[in-house]
């Protein structure tokens, strides 16, 4: 095996890293309504916790406003219930057989807040990138001294793995400041 294959073997789950740290950024509240605000939201039905994405359509009609749509409207009661107790400040109005989701606006306060927030979770992605590029190199280094790879390889290995790593913190990086200005923009 070489140091290209096992480099190779992490992008997978550097993708997934990314991916988790974009569904992340989506649950953040941002100046305007967006679904993954309350995707996500754990709803007791059935007998059991599922998702609201699984139970209803939800859609952003107005910048401030989102609109539930259960699929089965004997559970309406449950999905209020769960949006009003999972996040502080949605306002949740019942009307027919759709769930109207108030977004009140953001003062600076909160919005510093979810900045603070947002760094954390962009600290917790970085966190496991370089959990995953020790992983690597000490992968890399126990093939050099077990005499599958050459010293010479083994240096190559950790430059284009520190290449690797520097291009998944850069998303990190992009994506978070990209948030932040959203969040940040009144």
């Amino acid at each position: 095996m070489t140091y290209k294959e096992i480099i190779n073997k992490i992008k997978p789950n550097l993708d997934r890293t990314i991916e988790k740290f974009k569904e992340e950024l989506g649950t953040l509240r941002t100046g305007r309504a967006t679904p993954a605000l309350i995707e996500t939201v754990e709803v007791e039905c059935y007998g059991s916790r599922m998702p609201l994405k699984q139970l209803a359509a939800i859609t952003a009609p107005e910048p401030r406003a989102l609109m539930v749509q259960p699929w089965d409207t004997s559970i309406i009661k449950e999905i209020e219930k769960a949006i009003v107790s999972s996040r502080t400040g949605l306002s949740v109005a019942i009307s027919g057989e759709l769930i109207r989701v108030n977004i009140p606006s953001l003062n600076e306060e909160s919005r510093k807040e979810l900045v603070r927030t947002l760094r954390q979770k962009m600290e917790a992605a970085r966190v496991s990138i370089r959990s995953l590029r020790e992983q690597v190199w000490k992968e890399i280094q126990e093939k050099e001294r077990s005499g599958e790879i050459r010293e010479d390889d083994k240096f190559r290995g950790k430059d284009e793995l520190q290449k690797l790593i520097d291009e998944y913190n850069k998303k990190v990086e992009d994506m978070g400041g990209a948030k932040e200005k959203e969040i940040m923009t009144i």
